[in-house]
């Protein structure tokens, strides 16, 4: 038995050397009347150059005798291309006289599971995360209703947002909700919108939100780092937030004030602006800007765009569910909270209720009561005349 180990050992060794010695000679000038190769016809072989029995030794591929069998395959199965469109959906590049890159493939095959990924996992779990999200927020709004204030208005008036952070809020929640309507339509509107406008109203209003969602999405994002740069110190994490994570700000037990205090934006508030605000808006934008093709540098492959698109599908799902949290908040939700965006000011009821550590600060002078310029009375020339 050991004999014969010794002896295949020998016989592998010296096949194996005698394949690496022919591999090594010059290959033999080709005969003067062979026929020229031509490589649209005949394309070269991954690995054709190996001489050896092994699983590289790929076979030489006779096309004519393809061609022959494909032509006898009609004959049986009319219409089985299967051959021609394994070799089209082979990710190949082949020659193609327009410029661009993979313009020589004609069909890529990680698109069709781009195309699986999208209108399945993220359009069908997404969609019903969409759905959920308000179904939620609705019934916590018919159980608990608009949160009232507890103490009367004082008719004293506390600064909270400054025209210019009023301006940069609402220029980051228009162009927000400009993006999330077009976006929903672009992604879901076949399902509840083609059936009612039919495929040319559709066709026309996916055509106008798409352009209008590309112009848009740069001023989202101006208006992000706009917020970041104005919010972000009254955003840094403070003792209280736990306290108020724990307690969920109240809004189920209804303790305020001193049970919840939170300086000038509570733990709530700090998620959204973390990780809506920060996290989802920054991937939504790079994402975005990668699909916009305005990203320098960038070699847009169709695997980028299928990946950024993917990301930015994702991040605007998660996005889209937390802001509805916090519109809801803002309007309904609560009382006097709307109107702190909408005119600045804030009673101080309010602002003792809501944001206690905030109410302090203030009335021990570490924060003014008014931070922006108030505006001027008028002069008794442009007051209009009494009657």
């Amino acid at each position: 038995m050991g004999t014969s180990w010794k002896h295949l050992v020998m016989a592998v060794l010296l096949g194996g050397a005698a394949a690496l010695a022919s591999a090594q000679q010059p290959a033999s000038a080709p005969a003067a009347d062979a026929a020229p190769v031509n490589p649209a016809v005949q394309p070269a072989q991954p690995f054709s150059n190996i001489v050896s029995e092994n699983v590289f030794d790929l076979q030489k591929r006779d096309l004519s005798k393809e061609a022959h069998d494909q032509a006898a395959r009609r004959a049986t199965q009319p219409g089985n291309n299967a051959p021609v469109w394994r070799e089209v959906n082979s990710d190949q590049a082949h020659y193609a006289s327009i410029p661009g890159l993979e313009a020589g493939v004609l069909i890529q095959r990680t698109g069709q599971k781009w195309r699986l990924f999208r209108n399945g996992v993220i359009t069908v779990w997404g969609g019903w995360l969409m759905v959920l999200v308000p179904l939620l927020i609705l019934g916590f709004f018919l159980w608990r209703g608009t949160i009232p204030l507890k103490e009367a208005p004082t008719g004293r008036k506390i600064e909270r947002f400054t025209p210019t952070e009023r301006y940069v809020h609402w220029t980051m929640a228009i162009s927000f909700v400009t993006l999330g309507v077009s976006g929903i339509v672009m992604l879901w509107g076949k399902h509840f919108l083609l059936p009612i406008l039919g495929h040319q109203l559709f066709g026309w209003l996916t055509y106008i939100l798409k352009n209008l969602h590309n112009l848009v999405g740069p001023l989202f994002t101006v208006s992000i780092i706009v917020a970041f740069v104005m919010w972000v110190r009254d955003n840094l994490p403070r003792s209280g937030d736990m306290n108020w994570l724990l307690k969920l700000g109240g809004l189920f037990s209804g303790e305020h004030g001193a049970e919840v205090p939170s300086h000038r934006f509570n733990a709530g508030e700090k998620l959204w602006f973390w990780g809506g605000l920060v996290v989802f808006g920054l991937i939504l934008s790079a994402s975005g800007w990668t699909l916009d093709r305005i990203v320098p540098g960038v070699d847009y492959y169709r695997s980028t765009m299928q990946l950024a698109e993917v990301i930015h599908a994702i991040a605007a799902v998660g996005m889209i569910c937390m802001s509805l949290g916090h519109i809801y908040m803002g309007t309904i939700g609560m009382e006097g909270a709307y109107r702190a965006m909408r005119d600045g000011y804030v009673d101080e009821a309010w602002a003792k209720e809501h944001h206690e550590l905030w109410y302090d600060d203030i009335k021990a002078g570490k924060i003014p009561a008014q931070r922006s310029q108030p505006p001027a009375p008028p002069s008794p020339s442009e007051q209009p005349a009494k009657p």
